[in-house]
């Protein structure tokens, strides 16, 4: 009796704290998710309808906005829409690609000096990027790099932070065993990380793309520095000029109107590329 009573209670404290787990769970994605849902409703009203304050209930003043936006404001969106596309699609792409290349260096080969450059790159995540955006500036400017996409692309190559996860990734899920088994059959260096590390990576490679993605669509400070043509500028850019507009001619249904539209670029990234996230971090922090 003693026994099944403590089978009972045991089963009771499980149940209890599954409960209490979903109901936090609950409540933390019902935050997460309402400023988005604010953002969507306030996209749909007015400016009037906003100074007479809030509403859980969208309006109809939507395509009035979105056409308020395309011919008041004399923004060029849909520029800013691609410029934001191509720089933070080739930022993901080589921040991630060559990232696991440099992890893959460090993780696999014996040289001189190899635990000084690991410490060497951690030591580069502690930098802000403000300490250095003087000198960054004056090189742009003296290899008359303004107004291009170059200075805001080639320097996602080396990322200590996405390079670090992919090190302490590799450590959980790629063995070494496996590479020298290749090595035996004949397979060259590249061939080797493009054909069996590169798949192998492919869910912490998407975690880190989205991560990049997201960083680089919304880095605002950066390109305000570089970009100065109006028909290069990228979107956070833009959604400034909009908001420091003449308060005479300020428009919150533009503003929320943009901001939804710059939104919906990283819903869809992430929405691609979100079946990998759980089983990223589950792979990459678990040890066999």
């Amino acid at each position: 009796m003693g026994f099944k009573k403590k089978e009972t209670k045991k089963g009771l404290n499980i149940h209890v704290r599954r409960f209490i787990c979903y109901v936090v769970l609950i409540l933390i994605t019902f935050f997460c998710l309402f400023w988005f849902y604010i953002l969507f409703i306030n996209a749909t009203r007015s400016h009037g309808e906003m100074t007479r304050g809030f509403t859980p209930f969208p309006s109809t003043h939507l395509l009035e906005n979105w056409h308020n936006l395309l011919t008041e404001s004399k923004l060029p969106i849909w520029n800013g829409l691609i410029n934001s596309l191509i720089i933070s699609t080739f930022t993901a792409a080589l921040c991630t690609y060559f990232s696991t290349m440099t992890a893959y260096a460090i993780h696999a080969y014996n040289f001189k000096f190899k635990n000084a450059i690991f410490t060497f790159i951690l030591m580069i995540m502690t930098i802000p990027s403000q300490v250095t955006a003087l000198g960054f500036v004056q090189l742009v400017d003296t290899m008359h790099l303004d107004d291009t996409f170059i200075p805001l692309i080639v320097p996602s190559i080396a990322a200590p932070v996405t390079f670090f996860y992919m090190k302490q990734y590799m450590e959980n899920s790629l063995p070494l065993s496996l590479i020298e088994a290749a090595r035996i059959d004949g397979s060259g260096e590249f061939h080797t990380f493009n054909s069996i590390v590169v798949p192998l990576m492919k869910p912490a490679i998407a975690v880190q793309a989205i991560f990049s993605f997201v960083n680089s669509w919304n880095n605002y400070f950066t390109p305000a520095l570089i970009l100065h043509e109006r028909e290069m500028k990228t979107l956070p850019i833009l959604i400034a000029e909009l908001r420091s507009a003449d308060w005479l001619k300020f428009d919150m249904g533009q503003v929320y109107v943009m901001i939804a539209f710059s939104i919906f670029p990283v819903i869809l990234v992430y929405l691609f590329l979100s079946k990998y996230i759980v089983q990223g971090v589950a792979l990459g922090s678990i040890k066999e």
